[in-house]
């Protein structure tokens, strides 16, 4: 089991503060991490991944820095964008480039195209996949590694009542399984349905962090929070 940590995490661009020393940790269990336009959660997270360099402060997975850990795709696995997929390549070819790229067994791209839902598609081209699809190859690539962690900026976007149904029984799954699921989401009804933990930003910092049980109505009280109406 293995935690996330924010310390003291800070990130400003220029002289515009993007994120505010932030400190929390995100547990094994399914996490939410809200926050209106601008909050600093995709700031955050693209930290978490080593992908910005913080100003001050530290992320850490199981107590590294990304850029540490030996082999960093078995320990985290992330959906930040959905659309960068190769046009001309099958799903199958896309991961089977990402696998060498990241030191990961071949082996796992079957179990990975199944636990999505794409394996009867695998050998489409990746051009004539729909929204919804090329999330699920999102998906599939960052569960290829059989993480411990998994980090999901707007898994839901493109899926259907019946893909929204089955991402929440995946994501309720992997948490179940002791892995650490953060999912930054707008769509306070899905999380609602999936989260154990809610961490909520506003402008940058911190306004709540907690066990989804204690928040007797998500959406009224992140209204209030993040200086929204209720």
């Amino acid at each position: 089991m293995t935690d996330v940590v924010f310390h003291g995490l800070t990130k400003r661009f220029g002289t515009v503060p993007a994120v505010r020393n932030l400190t929390c940790t995100m547990t094994p269990g399914v996490t939410g991490f809200l926050g209106p336009n601008g909050a600093g959660k995709t700031t955050t997270l693209r930290m978490l991944l080593g992908l910005v360099r913080p100003t001050a402060g530290t992320a850490t997975v199981g107590g590294r820095r990304y850029a540490d850990l030996p082999q960093p795709r078995r320990v985290v696995g992330a959906l930040l964008d959905a659309t960068g997929f190769h046009p001309g390549r099958t799903a199958r070819q896309h991961l089977l480039i990402s696998a060498d790229q990241s030191g990961l067994p071949a082996g796992r791209i079957a179990a990975a195209l199944d636990q999505v839902g794409l394996a009867k598609d695998a050998d489409r081209r990746v051009r004539g996949y729909s929204l919804g699809m090329r999330q699920r190859l999102g998906l599939a690539t960052a569960l290829l590694g059989d993480p411990e962690v998994l980090v999901l900026d707007e898994p839901g976007n493109g899926l259907d009542p019946a893909g929204l149904a089955w991402l929440r029984g995946l994501l309720r799954d992997l948490g179940a399984d002791g892995r650490t699921v953060i999912v930054s989401s707008h769509v306070l009804a899905e999380v609602q349905q999936i989260a154990d933990r809610v961490v909520i930003l506003g402008e940058g910092t911190l306004r709540h962090d907690g066990p989804l049980a204690e928040i007797p109505g998500l959406e009224a009280e992140f209204l209030r929070l993040t200086g929204g109406v209720a």
